[in-house]
Order: structure tokens, then C-alpha cells, then sequence
């Protein structure tokens, strides 16, 4: 093969999408539009002579640069608004980029919304014919594969049930089935798969994981950075319709975690009529940390002052990691038989476990909720963020899990 036929499947450069705000661009699809146009045809110049036509209008995308090679699963990463939607909306041919060009090798296949490319009146049946032969398939194709599609979206009782009565599940499990199913060279997916419940997700998942590897690219936009993780081998992270990183997952998650975050080891309230007063990290000595070692002891130092009684608040905390994993919830009622009067201050104090997390970024919430009738009636929360090092760790990295304990093992003879 020649250099020019291989090498990507997808191709950006210097791509802008640019939208006017407060209206839309200057296209006429009636002639009540095109007499609309006319009529505000002063004020718009009127406004470019101003110089406030610059103010209306808004990059999603600009000068967006990067390639994809064939049969790579890249994440599309990013805050909201950052431009991930419109990226694949440009790819997908939805709409046309501003400037820059796009080049994509192969046939592709998109799931851009929950039942894109549905009809609500036609049955789920017909709508896998239309959307299949919209994505390119053969009816023939279609019939030898049709069965395989409905098994994958679990429609089988509803097949002949006009779509707008299914379920937004049901929507999205279809959707996907036939997109999946399509065989395509580019996929791409958009944040679709959290309408979908967790057997099919992980239906989904494995689904994409196979389409990889059977040489094909897939696009995957998510919010879902274990997801990411665990799929994705390269990811693209969009910030402001640009591109802020562009490579392994593995180095651009930390950047995009880490963008725009304060790490603080300590917390005080600015309103003291708050329950909650003071949250720090402590080490076994008092000190305030943002770090500690895979052995070292980590406190939470948690100041309060009751406005209730005992029954009728708690104290609790919750520990995430930096794909935002919960890794664990504590409340103080635990092991904690309280005493509190009203109106007074009290220190408590709860260990981190040691020897057990992995080194990383994790983030601490304590929260005071408060009670009324055995329900929660407020909220008061503070956060905070550490850091577990690699000081006294020795064992392999490699290993799975969201926690790394060191367990017991005995062996005796038999």
C-alpha cells in the first residue's frame, strides 16, 4: 500500500464551527425568511458599522488540528461547552465546519442522539430498515443481520410497535444496535449510553472494545472517565473548542483533572451559623497535608457545632478517586457513640485507611446532613483534595482494582 491510502481514518485541520448567537445564519428556506432578512438587513449593517457584530458571534470549534489512525478507540474529552457535541456533528456531515477541512476514510456510522434518525410513527422494524440503509446497508445486508440487532437492543416483544412509544431505553438500545451493527469503517458516539442501564452499557462497551479490534476507529465523547479509561487507548481533550491535549489516555486524564482545580488540604466555613465549621487533612502529628504515603496515617479533622440534637444530624464522609469512583462512604455513627450539646464545638477525627489506596489523586467530601423527622432536611458540605505517593509502595502498579490492599496469605502443609 502507498503512504497516502494508509495512516489515518480520521483528519483534522484547522476546523471552526462559528455560530451566531441571538439568531442563524444567513440561509433562506422560505420566502417568509427571505422577506425577514430583508427587513433586518440595516440593522445588521448598521451593527457590523458599530463593530457589535463580533460580540454575536461564537467559535464552538477553532483551528482544530489532529489525526486518527485506523482502528484506534479515542476518547473526546472535555468541560461542557468545550466543543465535543459540535466535533462530532462536523465529523458526522450534520453540520459544515466554518473553516478547515475534515477527511474521513471508510463508511461511518453515528449515534449522536437518542434515536437519531428514527421516525415515530414507523415501527421499530421499519425504522431498522430506514436507518440502516441511511448508514449505507444493503437491504440484503439488513435481512442476514436483522435478528442479531433486535437480540443486541432486547426489542423482540415491541419490534412492531410504532417507536414513539418506546421507552428512551429502548430508543438508544436500538439506535446503537443497528448503528453497532452497520459494520462501519468510523464510529462515532456521543454521551447516548448513560439513558441505557448498566447490563447494556456494559453490552455497549464490549460492543465498541470489539469493533476496535476487528480494525475499525471508533469516536467515543464521555463524561464517564473510567469509561474512558478503561476503552480508550488514546483520548482528545477539547477545552474551549480547542484542542488542549491530544494522546494516551493515560497522560491526558491527569491534565484534564487536574485543569482548573485548587488542591486545598483545609476547609472553613464563611457562614457561622453553619453546622460545619472547620475540615482539614491532618498526619498523625497534627500537621495539615496534601499528600501522604501508601503507609501513612491521614486524618480528618471535622469541627462542628450542633444546632440539634444527636438523633437529628450526621456527620459523614465520602472518599472519590480521580476518575471519580467512589471508593468509599463513612458516617461518624459508625463506631461513634456521640454525646453533643447544642450550641457547643466539637472535634472528631477519622482515619483514612492506609495500605490500601492507590497512589493517586483522591478527593474528600465530609458532609453534615441534617434530620428532621428521620429525613434529611439540609445539607452542609466541604471538599477537599490529597494526594497518596508512592513513599513506602512496592508493589507492582499493574495490578487491577480501584484499591490496592495488601491482604493475608497462609500456607500450610496438607
Amino acid at each position: 500500500m502507498t503512504e497516502n491510502s494508509t495512516q489515518f481514518a480520521i483528519q483534522a485541520k484547522g476546523v471552526g464551527k462559528r455560530y451566531v448567537l441571538g439568531g442563524a445564519e444567513q440561509q433562506y428556506d422560505t420566502f417568509r425568511d427571505l422577506l425577514t432578512g430583508i427587513m433586518k438587513a440595516p440593522f445588521s449593517k448598521y451593527k457590523k458599522l458599530s463593530g457589535q457584530v463580533d460580540e454575536d458571534l461564537f467559535w464552538a470549534l477553532r483551528n482544530v488540528d489532529f489525526t486518527i489512525p485506523a482502528g484506534q478507540i479515542t476518547g473526546v474529552i472535555g468541560r461542557n461547552g468545550a466543543g465535543k457535541s459540535t466535533l462530532l456533528k462536523v465529523l458526522s456531515r450534520i453540520t459544515s465546519p466554518t473553516s478547515g477541512r475534515v477527511e474521513i476514510r471508510g463508511r461511518v456510522a453515528s449515534l449522536l442522539e437518542v434515536g437519531s434518525g428514527f421516525h415515530p410513527e414507523l415501527t421499530g422494524r421499519e425504522n431498522i430498515y430506514m436507518n440502516a440503509s441511511i448508514l449505507g446497508m444493503r437491504r440484503t445486508e439488513v435481512n442476514r443481520k436483522l435478528d442479531d440487532i433486535v437480540q443486541f437492543a432486547e426489542v423482540e416483544r415491541f419490534l412492531d410497535t410504532p417507536v414513539k412509544r418506546y421507552s428512551s431505553g429502548m430508543y438508544v438500545r436500538l439506535a446503537f444496535s443497528v448503528a453497532a451493527h452497520v459494520e462501519p469503517d468510523v464510529l462515532l458516539v456521543d454521551e447516548v449510553l448513560a439513558v441505557g442501564d448498566a447490563k447494556f452499557q456494559q453490552r455497549c462497551i464490549g460492543k465498541m472494545s470489539e469493533v476496535g479490534k476487528q480494525g475499525r476507529t471508533v469516536l467515543f465523547v464521555s463524561h464517564n472517565m473510567g469509561l474512558i479509561q478503561d476503552l480508550c487507548s488514546h483520548s482528545l481533550y477539547l477545552k474551549d473548542g480547542q484542542v488542549e491535549h491530544y494522546g494516551t489516555t493515560s497522560e491526558v486524564l491527569p491534565m484534564y483533572l487536574s485543569d482548573g482545580t485548587e488542591q486545598r488540604s483545609e476547609w472553613i466555613s464563611d457562614d457561622v451559623s453553619s453546622v460545619l465549621r472547620r475540615v482539614r487533612l491532618i498526619d498523625e502529628s497534627g500537621e495539615p497535608i496534601n499528600s501522604a504515603g501508601y503507609l501513612s496515617s491521614t486524618f480528618a479533622e471535622v469541627e462542628v457545632c450542633p444546632d440539634r440534637p444527636d438523633s437529628d444530624f450526621i456527620v459523614a464522609l465520602r472518599l472519590t478517586d480521580e476518575l471519580g469512583r467512589d471508593v468509599l462512604t463513612s458516617w461518624d455513627t459508625d463506631t461513634n457513640s456521640r454525646n453533643t450539646r447544642v450550641g457547643e464545638s466539637y472535634r472528631n477525627l477519622c482515619e483514612l485507611p492506609r495500605g490500601l489506596l492507590r497512589p493517586g489523586q483522591y478527593f474528600v467530601t465530609v458532609m453534615v446532613r441534617k434530620l428532621k423527622h428521620g429525613y434529611i432536611e439540609m445539607i452542609e458540605e466541604a471538599n477537599l483534595e490529597f494526594e497518596v505517593t508512592n513513599i513506602d509502595f512496592m508493589m507492582n502498579r499493574e495490578r487491577f482494582g480501584v484499591v490496592l490492599p495488601t491482604l493475608n496469605w497462609e500456607c500450610e502443609l496438607v
